[in-house]
């Protein structure tokens, strides 16, 4: 998964800065805009809160209006009411830790052991959360729907169209 160097342009540009952790860049718009980074799991020794980072200015403000606008609690209160929405999430939230573990460099894998941080990772799910029933951040749940399929960025597509939308930055 290689970066070009425009990318990396367009990614300090998107983030205000040079990225930490990058290991590549995981979607991208056809001219190759990144949409989502791949970011390493320890960073100088710090656990990073997500495998995936939306880095697209333009969808991270259509997300934080969707955020501003509640969106999050009435996506919690569904997961409450809907077993089959809650179950299908549950999968989701299992799969990222999965695809993390499967991802991770071996001596990112063999330091968390050191520090002891195995059990953490084994524990929270997309955005870093550990009470697989909540929703911590719409950007992190949508950058995991455009890397690997999500069932809360789907319902983001159906009611809000994010996927209709061309990101140029």
């Amino acid at each position: 998964m290689s970066v070009s160097e425009q990318q990396l342009a367009i990614i300090a540009e998107q983030i205000g800065r040079e990225p930490k952790g990058l290991v590549g860049v995981t979607v991208a718009t056809a001219t190759g805009v990144p949409l989502v980074l791949q970011m390493r799991s320890l960073v100088d020794n710090v656990p990073f809160p997500t495998l995936y980072w939306l880095s697209s200015k333009e969808l991270c403000k259509a997300i934080g209006r969707i955020e501003g606008k509640g969106w999050v609690k009435e996506i919690e209160s569904r997961l409450q009411e809907d077993a089959e929405l809650k179950d299908a999430f549950l999968q989701n939230q299992k799969a990222y830790v999965a695809r993390r573990w499967e991802l991770m460099l071996p001596q990112d894998k063999q330091r968390i052991e050191e520090l002891g941080f195995t059990q953490m990772f084994e524990r929270y799910g997309i955005g870093g959360i550990s009470q697989w029933d909540k929703v911590r951040c719409l950007h992190m749940q949508y950058a995991h729907h455009l890397a690997d399929g999500n069932v809360i960025g789907a319902l983001m597509d159906q009611e809000f169209a994010l996927n209709e939308r061309d990101y140029s930055l």
